[in-house]
C-alpha cells in the first residue's frame, strides 16, 4: 500500500474491571473523576489465550456496506458468520473486528453479535475504528465530527464488550499533523472513554498522520490513563528504513497497554514486500513487559488463512 496514505487504503471479551467511575457517565463531575482513573485490565497469561484474528485480513469475504475490499468472486459471510468459525479455524479466543465490517450498528445487531461470539466462546480485544475526518482538520466542524464517531464506536465497545477502541488520525487535506491541536481533541474524547470504563488507543498506520513517533508526542502531550498505544509490528517498516522501524515499534510498546498489531511483512502499492525479524520485534515487545492481547493482522503475500496461522505458530513460539 502506499507509503504516505496507508490510511487511505484502508478507509474504512474480555471486560475492563470496574474502576472508582460510580458517577453518572454524563455529568461533569464523572467525566473528572473518570480522567482521573486508570483502566484495569486482567490479562491472560498462556501465550495462546493472549492471542486474537483481526477480521482485516479477510475484507475479501466480509459482507458490510461499509467494506469497499469486498471481493464478490469469493463467498461472502457476515460478521457474525465469520468470527465464530475463528476458534475452529485458528485455535484462539479472540477478536478485532474492523468497524467497517459491521453491516449495522443497530442495537439489535450488536446485541446479537455479542450473543453469538460469546455463545461461541470468543471475546473482542479492540475495535479499530477508521475516520474519515481528521483531529486536526482546521475546520471545527470536521474535528467534531473525528470525536463524535469515536464516542459512537466507544458506546458500540460497550455493548459488544470489547475493552478497547483504536482510533484513527486521518489525514487532513487543509492542514498538517498538529500535535497539539490532535491533543485537545483527543483528551475530550479519552474522558470519554473514560466514563464508559473503554481504553483509548492509537496506530502507527498512517506514515504522515499516524508517524509512531508523532503518535508518542500526542500520548505523552495528553497524559490521559485512558490512551495508549496500539503498536503495529510493520507498519512503520513502509518507510524503507529498518532502524526507524525498530525504534518505532520501541517508542510504541513503551506507551501500549492492551493491543498490538502482529505481521511479519506488507506488501506496498507496487509489489513490493516489505519484511521484519519477527524474534526482534518479539524481543523488543517482551523488554517491554507488555502483558495485553496480540491480534494477527496479516498482510503478507498468500492466503490470509494460511498467513494468519503462521502468524500464530509465529506467535506461540515467540511467547514461549
Amino acid at each position: 500500500m502506499n507509503t504516505l496514505s496507508r490510511r487511505h487504503f484502508l478507509e474504512s471479551s474480555a471486560l475492563l474491571t470496574a474502576t472508582a467511575l460510580t458517577s453518572s457517565a454524563s455529568s461533569p463531575l464523572s467525566l473528572l473523576h473518570a480522567a482521573e482513573s486508570a483502566p484495569s485490565l486482567k490479562f491472560p497469561t498462556t501465550p495462546r489465550e493472549r492471542l486474537s484474528v483481526a477480521t482485516w485480513p479477510f475484507r475479501a469475504f466480509i459482507v458490510s456496506p461499509e467494506n469497499e475490499y469486498r471481493d464478490k468472486s469469493q463467498r461472502g459471510m457476515d460478521l457474525r458468520e465469520f468470527v465464530v468459525t475463528i476458534k475452529k479455524d485458528f485455535g484462539v479466543t479472540g477478536v478485532e473486528p474492523l468497524s467497517t465490517h459491521f453491516p449495522s450498528t443497530d442495537e439489535a445487531y450488536l446485541h446479537s453479535f455479542r450473543e453469538a461470539i460469546e455463545k461461541a466462546g470468543l471475546h473482542v480485544v479492540d475495535i479499530p475504528v477508521d475516520n474519515s475526518s481528521s483531529y486536526y482538520d482546521a475546520a471545527p466542524a470536521a474535528r467534531k465530527k473525528a470525536i463524535e464517531n469515536g464516542k459512537k464506536w466507544i458506546d458500540i465497545a460497550r455493548i459488544i464488550g470489547s475493552p478497547s477502541v483504536r482510533t484513527s488520525i486521518a489525514e487532513a487535506q487543509n492542514a498538517k499533523p498538529d500535535a497539539d491541536v490532535v491533543v485537545g481533541e483527543l483528551r475530550e474524547l479519552a474522558d470519554y472513554a473514560a466514563s464508559k470504563n473503554v481504553v483509548l488507543n492509537l496506530e502507527n498506520d498512517d506514515l504522515v498522520s499516524e508517524d509512531a513517533f508523532f503518535i508518542v508526542k500526542v500520548i505523552e502531550k495528553a497524559n490521559h490513563p485512558f490512551l495508549h498505544a496500539l503498536p503495529d509490528f510493520c507498519n512503520s517498516m513502509m518507510t524503507g528504513n529498518e532502524k526507524f522501524n525498530y525504534d518505532a515499534v520501541t517508542a510504541m510498546f513503551r506507551h501500549a497497554y492492551n493491543i498490538c498489531h502482529v505481521k511479519d511483512s506488507e506488501v506496498g502499492d507496487d509489489g513490493k514486500v516489505f519484511r521484519v525479524d519477527l524474534k526482534k520485534t518479539f524481543d523488543i515487545l517482551k523488554a517491554s513487559n507488555y502483558r495485553g492481547y496480540l491480534s494477527m493482522e496479516w498482510e503478507g503475500q498468500g492466503r490470509s488463512y494460511d498467513g494468519t496461522r503462521h502468524l500464530i505458530a509465529a506467535s506461540l513460539e515467540n511467547l514461549s
